[in-house]
């Protein structure tokens, strides 16, 4: 497989770009393999990676059961960032945000990572110590965060308008937040990880699991049965599905969440602004595309279709506070399958399975976690012992109590 680099670009110039190898092979299940990734997602392809990468596995495949991205990867608002309140997330999710950094070198892939500053507004007394409190939590844990007055807020973002109905009252800037490029991290992790010999199987749905004397035997699947000694499910608002299969409930629901993005313009945006008290949040893409995303469905589905109401809904708030923005017309819109805990913290660790691990239960952080997830459950597979920031994180915290609660906490209006 070719490195891509700028020799390479300028040696396939000459043969007008047709003789560029494949980026991943198209692989053939095999009858059996140490480790089963279920879930060609991010975090899937992550977590394979890391695993022949870190761990020298040479028997793992990835099954996904339609095409790479295809799923939340592929649906989402592309925000990174770590300023979360409870240590044990502000941890995993700053991890997640440091390999951000030098990811596109590591997997010799750009997946176009942009720290370009990320702000949440304060519109209330509610929201000026929410920030405050979350603000210095952040430093504790060495996370960068900067609060900004309005008249800073205003020249962080010209367009925007203090004195609304939403007046700004001031912002929490954490300058290492931006954006990356949703499909270049499914279609880079697929490659590198392809390159450490990793069968990656598209077009191949699980519709069973073996279960025998309490362990995990094997997958039955739409391209027949596969052995496995371990099996990681890492299939988002499906994981509940999966998980009966193998004979056990997860504490999940499963919501849409729904996205829009405007037809392109000129930059105008150079920052992610996000408002927790009426949820909204919006960006600017690289072709120029103004992101706009906000709040879950209220309701239990798998429609990944837009709605009305959601429109009204995330319109409203944003055009009160970029009236400018009121010009456009929207391109489109779409939803992603989230899966919700109680905590609305994910679940990474073992199951009552044996030999069958769990990675869910994201909501909608999963994106931003995504280097740092695939590393931490990598780990936990590997050793069969829950790596150090995916210890808090485990299924039995819903027995014991010891919840970690980002439903209040997380900067958005849960």
């Amino acid at each position: 497989m070719q490195r891509y680099s700028l020799v390479t670009l300028a040696r396939n110039a000459f043969s007008n770009h047709e003789d560029w190898s494949p980026a991943w092979r198209k692989a053939e299940p095999q009858a059996a393999y140490d480790i089963v990734i279920v879930g060609g997602g991010g975090h899937g392809l992550a977590t394979a990676y890391y695993l022949a990468r870190e761990f020298g596995e040479k028997k793992v495949a990835v099954l996904e059961k339609g095409w790479l991205g295809g799923g939340n990867t592929g649906r989402n608002t592309t925000i990174v960032r770590s300023n979360y309140l409870q240590d044990e997330s502000a941890a995993l999710y700053d991890h997640a945000v440091q390999l951000w950094a030098g990811l596109s070198r590591e997997l010799n892939y750009n997946v176009m990572y942009s720290p370009r500053g990320l702000l949440h507004l304060a519109h209330n007394e509610h929201d000026l110590r929410e920030i405050s409190r979350r603000g210095h939590a952040n430093w504790l844990n060495g996370i960068d965060a900067e609060f900004l007055s309005p008249a800073e807020v205003q020249q962080w973002v010209p367009p925007i308008r203090i004195d609304g109905r939403y007046p700004v009252l001031g912002a929490l800037l954490q300058r290492r937040g931006g954006t990356a490029r949703h499909d270049a991290v499914a279609w880079g992790y697929a490659r590198a990880a392809d390159r450490l010999g990793v069968d990656i199987v598209e077009n191949c749905e699980v519709t069973g699991i073996e279960v025998e004397g309490g362990r995990v035997k094997g997958l039955q699947t739409s391209r027949g049965r596969i052995g496995a000694g371990k099996v990681g499910l890492v299939t988002a608002g499906h994981s509940s599905v999966l998980a009966e299969m193998a004979g056990f409930r997860l504490p999940l629901a499963s919501v849409p969440l729904q996205a829009m993005v405007s037809e392109p313009i000129k930059p105008v945006l150079d920052v992610v602004v996000m408002s927790g008290s009426v949820h909204v949040y919006v960006s600017q893409s690289d072709k120029g595309e103004l992101v706009i995303g906000g709040g879950t469905d209220s309701h239990a589905s798998y429609s990944q279709r837009g709605s009305y109401d959601m429109i009204e809904e995330m319109a409203g708030p944003l055009l009160e506070m970029f009236p400018a923005f009121s010009r456009l017309r929207m391109l489109r819109q779409w939803g992603g399958i989230v899966d919700v805990t109680a905590d609305r913290s994910p679940i990474i660790g073992a199951s009552p399975v044996a030999g069958l691990y769990l990675n869910c239960g994201w909501g909608t952080g999963g994106f931003k976690a995504t280097p740092g997830s695939g590393h931490v459950f990598a780990a936990t597979i590997a050793r069969d012992e829950p790596h150090p920031m995916a210890a808090p994180f485990g299924l039995d915290r819903f027995r014991s109590g010891a919840l970690v609660d980002e439903a209040a906490a997380a900067a958005v209006a849960h």
